[in-house]
Parts: structure tokens; C-alpha cells; sequence
């Protein structure tokens, strides 16, 4: 039978119960407010100095829409441990959920709601294996570090690491992996490329510049470029050794019986360790160039966001053997993407080890696994005895 945890469960029901909402679209962003305020209290009462971080200093907020990051505190020295995640969750459709999403519902070993194992439960979990701890002096400091804004920009993190914060020799961030200690993935970079030509009458194609010819030939050439890549880069580690470049999505033109005047390519890299977002960013911008200036049409190359880095910890590094050895799995690697290359930015030893399943995120009736809680706890104290005692 799974062990049942009566403070974990009150905690994470409360966190569940407030709503966090990350979108790109307005409509659906909401405040991280609560969810930070819920966490800074429990961990003030657990013997932690907790500051809140706006997470885009530079953004005008109101109350509905606020985004906070906090960076919790206990002991003192130059080493010692972040423990990480974020405070967001994705948009969702509560139609198709069989259960309220925003209440934790434990059924058939199961423990459902939003955020559950992306990644609200991490918090909680924390807090249960602390108890072990108490009256304890750290002899090097334990961090706990939420973020906002994961599930859209990383602005939450982003922001922390400009300004070189937290500091300590490693870093474990609690994204769902199963139990299995996540040494290395992927980065990405989104990217837009508009083609702005000249509209006219279809009947005689010198009356205009055609986008969408340009686009044809600007396809060919990053299919080419992809081609490239893949000869230029490859990584054993990765299930798929091979950087990808994914067409996404294309818009252009409205009748078929005028010139296309603009149109526009959406597509996504994904990066292996080594390669740089900027230079890549370059050598499109090289490319396309001269294809815009033989069809005359105007081009604007602009990222969709800012792009992630490749992030990779060497296998023989002391936290992913701790890990492996607390956990019983070998390191291992994962397709998506975290907040892990941001905080290794920051000079610590890196890895993402949390007890959910990636093929629970983002979906209808989200759940973590009940027999994950003791263990994931186990392996929460070990990583602490180790780096903090």
C-alpha cells in the first residue's frame, strides 16, 4: 500500500487551489501571486529568509497579471543547494477534465489536479522531507527557488540569472523525469521569417514581386541548411543524436488571383550542446538574404522568443552520480526543454529529477503517481544530508 502524507497532500492541495496560469495569450495569463505568497509563508515557517523577485522588472504589471519569482534561504557559506522549479502551469480546458482541476483529488493511487505533476507537487515534497531537518544547522545553505513564467518565456529565470541569482554548487530542478536523473537536453529556438513582395493582378507577374516565390525558395535553402546540420552535429546521448529544423507553420497571400504580397514562415530548431542560438540566428540571416534581394521582396528574421540553450552536465560529475546512486537510475536524457542551461549559467553543477511523468504534463486529468511520494522524499533528504550537512 502507497504511505499517505497528510501535510503533503494539505500542502498541495492549497497550491493546486491557486490558480497560476502562464500564456502567451492575455486572455489566459494570470498572477503567480498567490501561489508565491502561499510558498514564502510555509517556507518562513520552516526557518527559511524568503525574498520575492519581480520576474520582468521591466514589464507594466497590474495585480492581475503580476509575476513573482522567490528565492527562499536557509544557512549560510559559499556552497550548498538549489532546489528548483516553477510556479506556473499551462492553459487548460476544464471540459475535458473528469475531476475539479483546481482542487488535488486522490483516486485509484492517484493524485489529480493542474499542476500536480507539473510541477506544484515539487514544493510540497520539499516541505515533507524538511521535516527530517528540523533543529537542524546547515552547514551549507539550502536554496528553494520558484520561478514564474516557465510554461511561456522563462522570463521568471531569465531575469534571476541576470542577476546572477541564487549562487550555490548545485542545482536540482524538479521537472517531471520519472525518478531518473536528467543529465543533459535539448535546446530550441523559434523564429519567423516575413517576406514582404508587391501585390498585383495575377495576369501578368510583373506587376508585383511575389512573396510566396521568395518563401519556395527560402524553404529549399533551410532545407538545405537542416541538411547541413545534422552533418555538422550529431550527439550519441540523445534519442535523437541529430539537431531537427521543423517547418512549422506558413501564411501568405489572400486570392488566387492576385500577386502574394507578404508572406510568412514559422520553424523551430532544436539544438545540441555546442551550438550557439546567435550564430545560427546569423547564418539564416545570411542565407535569406540574398534570395529576398533576387525576388525583390523585404525581409524581416525576427525570434518568436528568445531561445533556450542545449543544456548538458557531464556524466562523471558528483551530482549525477549522487543522484543516480539515491535514486537507483542512471542518468538519462530528455526531448524538452528547462530551466536547467539558466541556472548551469550561473556556475552550478546542474541536473532535473522529479517523481512526475512528462506524459502527464499538460494534459486533461494531470496526475502524479501516489507510490513517487516516498521515494522522491528519500531522495530530496539525501540530496540535502549530502550538500547542506
Amino acid at each position: 500500500m502507497s504511505p499517505h502524507f497528510p501535510d503533503f497532500m494539505t500542502h498541495l492541495d492549497a497550491l493546486i487551489s491557486k490558480p497560476s496560469v502562464s500564456s502567451a495569450n492575455p486572455d489566459y495569463d494570470i498572477s503567480n501571486a498567490a501561489v508565491i505568497d502561499y510558498l514564502a509563508q510555509c517556507y518562513e515557517d520552516l526557518g527559511f529568509e524568503c525574498e520575492r523577485v519581480p520576474s520582468d522588472p521591466t514589464s507594466e504589471l497590474t495585480a492581475n497579471n503580476e509575476k513573482i519569482n522567490l528565492i527562499a534561504t536557509r544557512g549560510t557559506g559559499p556552497g550548498g543547494l538549489v532546489l528548483a522549479g516553477h510556479t506556473d502551469t499551462v492553459p487548460l480546458d476544464e471540459a475535458l477534465w473528469h475531476m475539479n482541476p483546481f482542487r488535488l483529488t486522490e483516486k485509484n493511487g492517484r493524485l489529480y489536479g493542474l499542476g500536480s505533476t507539473d510541477m506544484k507537487s515539487f514544493f510540497a515534497l520539499v516541505m515533507e522531507a524538511l521535516k527530517t531537518f528540523e533543529g537542524v544547522t546547515f552547514k551549507q545553505p539550502l536554496i528553494i527557488l520558484a520561478t514564474a513564467d516557465e510554461e511561456t518565456s522563462m522570463q521568471g529565470a531569465r531575469t534571476l540569472a541576470e542577476l546572477g541569482r541564487p549562487r550555490a554548487r548545485c542545482a536540482v530542478i524538479g521537472e517531471p523525469t520519472g525518478m531518473r536523473p536528467i543529465n543533459a537536453h535539448k535546446g530550441i529556438m523559434m523564429e519567423s521569417i516575413d517576406l514582404l513582395g508587391q501585390s498585383g493582378h495575377s495576369s501578368d507577374p510583373d506587376l508585383g514581386h511575389n512573396a510566396l516565390d521568395a518563401m519556395h525558395s527560402v524553404i529549399s535553402e533551410l532545407i538545405v541548411f537542416r541538411q547541413e546540420l545534422q552533418t555538422r552535429f550529431n550527439n550519441p546521448v540523445f534519442t535523437i543524436p541529430r539537431p531537427t529544423l521543423n517547418l512549422g507553420c506558413i501564411h501568405g497571400g489572400d486570392n488566387p488571383n492576385r500577386i502574394c504580397g507578404q508572406c510568412r514562415l514559422e520553424f523551430d530548431i532544436r539544438l545540441l550542446p555546442g551550438m550557439e542560438i546567435e550564430a545560427l540566428r546569423e547564418e539564416i540571416r545570411g542565407r535569406v538574404t540574398p534570395i529576398a534581394e533576387r525576388f525583390g521582396v523585404v525581409p524581416t528574421i525576427a525570434p518568436l522568443f528568445a531561445g533556450l540553450p542545449a543544456f548538458m552536465t557531464a556524466a562523471e560529475n558528483d551530482l549525477v552520480k549522487t543522484a543516480e546512486k539515491l535514486t537507483g537510475h542512471s542518468a538519462a536524457t530528455v526531448a524538452f526543454g528547462t530551466e536547467a542551461p539558466l541556472l548551469q549559467r550561473l556556475g552550478m553543477d546542474t541536473i532535473v529529477l522529479g517523481p512526475g511523468d512528462i506524459d502527464q504534463a499538460h494534459q486533461p486529468d494531470e496526475y502524479l503517481a501516489l507510490d513517487r511520494v516516498g521515494p522522491y522524499i528519500e531522495t530530496l533528504r539525501g540530496l540535502i544530508r549530502h550538500y547542506c550537512l
